[in-house]
């Protein structure tokens, strides 16, 4: 019998036989094993990441796609003599069992589906993965594709596709550009309309009541002549007026004409002035 020790790490476990028989689990610090009645299997805790190689796959539509990815695991501190006991090497058995569940998965999708979410197939493989690790002992916290390609037709077609996607956004966006600008023009053609209706109308009302005042003022000053006139007449007597008929005659004879219509009322106008001239004579013959 030889005495042994060994040193288990913070991040590890260590899985002790006696004679063969599968005794617990020894956790961090120095432990005392006597050879050749004990044997032990270290056991690592921490998370690591398995690349799985590229592989061909057939989508729902037919059509093959080439896609690697990994795979994040550790194993469960509770459940971690099963990676010892259940599985001969657990890293070499995930492997495959990404490699099967993948092609199911894949072969559930359409192209279209697994090109634009990435996000439902990841979460899909790590749950299908989980489902089967976890016999294991193996918790698998993540699945990440890393790559996908699909064959050079394929790719050629999506080109296409995504150029004639973008001409399509280019016209729908200058077509929404024009129309906002026809609309933004039209708005502007309307608010000038407007106001220049409010311009004409503000200067017609200034207009009209400018005319308004006018006439107001023009009828006032129309009412103070003839009140002028009307005061002043008051203090005028008859000979005063038929002098200034005398003189209107005067000029109308001044004139080419040679015939005169007076009317009825002219002569009346004169009564005063022949009154006034046949006293004066009487006066004369006394």
């Amino acid at each position: 019998m030889i005495p042994y020790f060994r040193v288990v790490q913070q991040y590890e476990l260590l899985g002790v036989f006696w004679l063969g028989k599968f005794v617990g689990l020894k956790d961090a610090g120095l432990r005392f094993f006597i050879w050749p009645f004990h044997r032990t299997h270290t056991i690592d805790l921490r998370e690591e990441v398995i690349n799985i190689p590229r592989q061909t796959n057939i989508t729902s539509d037919n059509a093959p796609i080439d896609i690697d990815f990994l795979v994040y695991m550790r194993v469960m501190a509770d459940e971690a003599h099963k990676s010892v006991l259940e599985v001969v090497n657990y890293r070499r058995a995930v492997i495959g069992i990404a490699t099967t569940t993948l092609r199911a998965v894949i072969g559930e999708m359409p192209l279209d589906d697994v090109l634009s979410q990435r996000e439902r197939v990841n979460e899909e493989l790590r749950i299908k993965l989980d489902e089967v690790t976890v016999r294991w002992g193996i918790k698998v916290t993540q699945v990440e594709i890393r790559e996908v390609e699909p064959p050079r037709e394929i790719q050629e077609a999506m080109n296409r596709q995504m150029s004639a996607e973008r001409v399509r956004r280019a016209a729908v966006t200058e077509a929404e550009g024009t129309k906002q600008a026809a609309i933004t023009v039209a708005e502007g053609d309307k608010q000038s309309a407007i106001l220049q209706a409010e311009g004409q109308r503000q200067a017609e009302i200034l207009s009209a009541e400018g005319d308004q005042q006018a006439a107001i003022l023009r009828a006032e000053g129309y009412s103070t002549a003839l009140n002028t006139i009307y005061g002043v007449a008051q203090n005028v007597d008859s000979n005063t007026m038929s002098l200034q008929y005398f003189d209107t005659l005067q000029k109308l004879g001044e004139g080419a004409a040679t015939k005169y219509i007076f009317p009825m009322e002219f002569t009346k106008m004169l009564d005063p002035f022949i009154k006034g001239v046949a006293a004066t004579q009487s006066e004369d013959s006394s």
